[in-house]
């Protein structure tokens, strides 16, 4: 009697925690707020570095190809 009632809690503890981690949304106290307009990715630093390199990747192969 006593493994039935341990099992019968284990069951009730797990379910609780699965439908927790499924439906989230119901436990939530406020609708979530709308999605903003997506932002432009801005072209900085890191892209004019990359594009450097490949410039200066692109000068040194056409200057060996000219050897």
């Amino acid at each position: 009697m006593k493994m039935k009632k341990h099992i019968l809690i284990t069951g009730i503890i797990l379910l609780t925690l699965a439908l927790i981690f499924v439906f989230p949304d119901f436990l939530s106290a406020q609708p979530p707020p709308p999605p903003s307009k997506p932002s432009q990715t801005p072209i900085d630093g890191g892209l004019g570095i990359l594009a450097v390199a490949g410039g200066a990747y692109a000068i040194k192969k056409l200057r060996e190809r000219k050897k």
